[in-house]
């Protein structure tokens, strides 16, 4: 055996072993336990980041460790690769996106490869792929024809540089998320999926998988189940003549008596009306269009209001209340329009008093008392005041009265409501899937026939800043004697919303999906960042329901177990410029002063070696330039170097802190396993293990290698801590190096160890282990090995240590036999001479054994 570690030798050999083998093809097998772990596929961006490193790491630990327990085990790896980058890039770069992408691919592919991930390549595919959004736009015709799709009129944010429709949470400060262009409000036709026909399932089978509670918490509050009351509002002009109705939805009629005014979105028809004679009012609802949509802006921005000169009668009271629009309401939440109780709403409230509008209380405080509103709102429940006939009633009582008299005068009914909105699934871009719809010449609407998909998407184009080009080609769009087809493509969440089960058959170019989706259905670890905790799972989790309705699938939910795994972060350097910004500079190019407990104190730039700012900690980005490129650390150290820092610094679900310096003790450990597993083989021929001829130190070092093989099993296998894992087998590897006995059977007890070190780090940093199970003897590979086999006998203990305590302070170590009882341990602990001095002339008052931990004796 080499004496000398060499890692990029080790690794080349070790991948191509398992490539040439196809040791990670998946097959079907029903006589084996299946397990299908995923991690989130990547956008292909064109070069691997720490994130992307640490995510396909996990998921990889996992996969390995679940073989070596005997499943059948499928992991594959695909991309995600439709978008706004691409088109962003070819913009830039004059290329088109399809062949952007396409470089980025193999780019990326190769440096997941360098990682010796345990990938089946034979299932990879691109969502870019006809092959597959083909089934794609397949399924969408079927749900066209379900009901479960329809098109409609839709007031969106605009982006007119990106020329594409944006999200409510991708408006910032009123201004798109990538562009920085003012936002417009416009209103476009949009498809959309009916996801609202299933809010209450979605709700429900929350509870059936093993998802972090934070993540549910998320989903359960993005769905948004209430229970209130929808109740009507007659209206008038200024002049009297009778408007349309106001529609409200309420969770708080229990309020209704306290309300005094009204409010309305600025894009809500009767904004609009009183709109077409009031200029100002008209410039206002021109300035709510430019602003931020999204309920985080919506909560923190300046309230701003005007009347619109109509007015609403209380269905209760008969009194009259004046109407505004106000920038906090938005047409698409609810009816666009919100009955204000400024004393009971800390909004309504701030609008209030800014406009001078009436607060009247309606519910006392918890002293039964009207409550001091001078400084905001009084939110919380409690018995009703100033609300005539239901006085003295609590919140039930009042929701359940106020209801009922509603509907007895055919102004209200109770309903259960949901936040969730219907999908809209349109996006005016080209780099999209094709939506398979036609449209003739009497205003027909068809999905397109099975013949006539796929709608491929042409791949050699120019694009611009001026819009998709599918709007300029009609050698796409015109179908001949008027008809004309679709230019819109899908949201890209689409494409992620059912791939994980086309990685079960991509290869079936006949159907969407096959048989084989049920064997490797649901998925049972998927790993991600908590970024996507809400609209790519709940939109998986839709689609699968959607799949599993069409017969497609048997699942009820896509992914079994989830985990989130924390950001990767670094320290951030800086100096300030002229106009009062920060230039950032790399880690790699600063020089770091640290103190004796290793902690930074000051840093100077290597190329002139003048002093920066160090900026702390933060999420590796590009923006402040403190990423470490993956590829470099591979070149440098070895992929299972940046493996075993990746899984050893931190728990998967916490941030883990780049450090170049653990690296490097990364690194060093590797050789240190290396050299261990030479010298091991240098000391001679192991005997057969005979464990009942052992003496101490054998046993000693024996029951080390099964307390440590047992907890790898429990943190890698059940609770994903492989930090501690990995500490726990460089424990047994210190323990081996002090283990100084060569005879036959001092080295079986030590080829035990270091087999169990082996094996055990096998799916961490599967290519120096693949060779030293080689080295080790062995003609099966170590991808073959099961795991460790545990022997519960090993652990056991002829003594074990206590701590002996006086009042709580530690004042002497016990080694005291394993079935000792509580009086001998105190008659041990007190006989101790540390012991004896610190309780000599003391009266003890009681004597506390904490069995295998510790004795404790109380003096007074």
């Amino acid at each position: 055996m080499d004496a000398q570690y060499k890692p990029f030798d080790i690794e080349r050999d070790a991948q191509r072993f398992w490539d040439e083998n196809q040791c990670f093809k998946a097959i079907e097998d029903t006589d084996r336990e299946k397990f299908y772990c995923l991690s989130m596929f990547p956008y292909p961006s064109g070069k691997l980041h720490m994130g992307h490193v640490r995510n396909y790491t996990i998921g990889d630990v996992v996969s390995r460790y679940q073989r070596m327990q005997g499943k059948n085990v499928m992991q594959p790896m695909g991309w995600d690769a439709f978008g706004m980058p691409a088109e962003n890039a070819a913009i830039q770069n004059q290329v088109p996106p399809a062949r952007w992408t396409q470089q980025n691919i193999e780019t990326m592919r190769a440096q997941l490869k360098s990682l010796g991930f345990a990938y089946d390549w034979s299932r990879e595919f691109a969502t870019c792929d006809s092959d597959y959004y083909r089934w794609e736009q397949w399924f969408f015709t079927k749900l066209v024809e379900k009901g479960l799709v329809y098109k409609k009129m839709s007031m969106v944010n605009w982006d007119p540089v990106d020329q594409t429709v944006l999200a409510n949470e991708q408006v910032i400060e009123g201004r798109g998320w990538r562009s920085g262009a003012l936002v417009e409000r416009k209103e476009i036709p949009l498809w959309f999926l009916k996801i609202t026909d299933y809010a209450e399932e979605l709700l429900a089978d929350l509870d059936r998988i093993d998802w972090p509670e934070q993540v549910k918490t998320m989903q359960r509050n993005w769905i948004g189940k209430s229970r209130g009351v929808e109740l009507t509002f007659d209206t008038h002009a200024a002049d009297g003549s009778p408007l349309e109705p106001l529609s409200v939805y309420t969770t708080r009629p229990d309020t209704l008596m306290g309300v005094t005014y009204l409010a309305v979105a600025a894009d809500h028809p009767l904004a609009k009306s009183a709109a077409r004679n009031d200029a100002a009012l008209a410039d206002f609802l021109e300035e709510c269009a430019r602003g931020g949509t999204s309920e985080a802006e919506l909560a923190t921005k300046e309230k701003k209001g005007m009347p619109t000169g109509h007015s609403a009668i209380h269905p209760l009271s008969g009194r009259e209340l004046p109407v505004y629009v106000a920038n906090f309401v938005l047409m698409e939440f609810g009816t666009g329009a919100v009955m204000a109780v400024p004393a009971h709403d800390q909004r309504d409230w701030e609008f209030a008093t800014k406009y001078g509008i009436p607060i009247e209380p309606v519910i006392a405080d918890a002293n039964g008392d009207t409550p001091d509103l001078s400084a905001g709102a009084h939110t919380e429940y409690g018995t009703l005041i100033n609300s005539g006939e239901f006085d003295g009633l609590g919140f039930e009582a009042a929701f359940d009265a106020i209801a009922a008299r509603l509907a007895e005068q055919g102004r209200g009914e109770v309903k259960t409501n949901y936040r969730l909105r219907d999908w809209g699934v349109a996006r005016q871009r080209y780099w999209g899937a094709p939506i398979p719809v036609k449209y003739g010449p009497e205003g027909q609407t068809v999905p397109l026939s099975d013949d006539e998909l796929p709608v491929s998407l042409p791949l050699e184009v120019t694009v611009d800043a001026s819009g998709s080009p599918l709007k300029k080609m009609p050698e796409f769009s015109d179908l001949g004697d008027g008809w004309t087809r679709e230019t819109d493509t899908f949201d890209t969440f689409m494409e992620s919303s059912w791939y994980f089960a086309r990685f079960c058959c991509a290869d079936n170019h006949t159907a969407m999906l096959d048989d084989r989706a049920d064997y490797w259905l649901p998925v049972d670890l998927y790993i991600g960042g908590i970024e996507h905790a809400i609209l790519h799972l709940l939109y998986a989790r839709f689609f699968t329901k959607l799949m599993r309705d069409f017969g497609l699938v048997k699942a009820d939910e896509p992914f079994q177990r989830l985990l989130t795994q924390g950001m990767v972060i670094a320290e951030t350097y800086y100096r300030p410029t002229a106009n009062g910004g920060k230039q950032w500079f790399n880690p790699a190019d600063v020089e770091v002063s640290r103190d004796d407990k290793g902690r930074p104190v000051s840093a100077t730039l290597v190329a002139d070696g003048q002093p920066v700012e160090m900026g702390g900690i933060e999420k590796m980005s590009k923006s402040k330039n403190n990423g470490v490129d993956p590829q470099a650390m591979i070149d440098r150290f070895g992929a299972d170097t940046v493996r075993l820092f990746m899984m050893f610094a931190a728990p998967p679900e916490q941030s883990l802190e780049w450090s170049d310096s653990g690296v490097e003790g990364a690194h060093r450990f590797l050789k240190r396993l290396w050299r261990l597993v030479a010298e091991h083989l240098e000391a001679g021929t192991p005997a057969t293990l005979d464990t009942e001829s052992l003496d101490d130190a054998q046993r000693e070092l024996r029951r080390k290698t099964h307390e440590t093989i047992q907890k790898a099993s429990d943190d890698i296998g059940r609770r994903t801590t492989f930090n501690t894992a990995i500490a726990a087998v460089m424990e047994l590897t210190n323990a081996l190096g002090k283990f100084d006995d060569t005879s036959p059977l001092g080295l079986a007890v030590a080829r035990e160890a270091v087999e169990a070190c082996v094996l055990l780090l096998a799916p961490i940093t599967p290519h120096v282990c693949h060779t030293l199970w080689a080295e080790l003897g062995h003609d099966e590979p170590a991808i073959d090995a099961r795991w460790p086999a545990l022997d519960e006998s090993a652990l056991a203990r002829d003594t074990i240590e206590l701590v002996a305590q006086v009042n709580g302070k530690l004042r002497a170590r016990l080694e005291v036999p394993a079935d000792a009882n509580k009086a001998a341990i105190e008659a041990q602990a007190m006989a101790t001479e540390n012991v004896q001095r610190h309780i000599e002339g003391k009266t003890i008052r009681k004597v506390i054994v904490v069995p295998g931990k510790l004795v404790n004796i109380v003096v007074g």
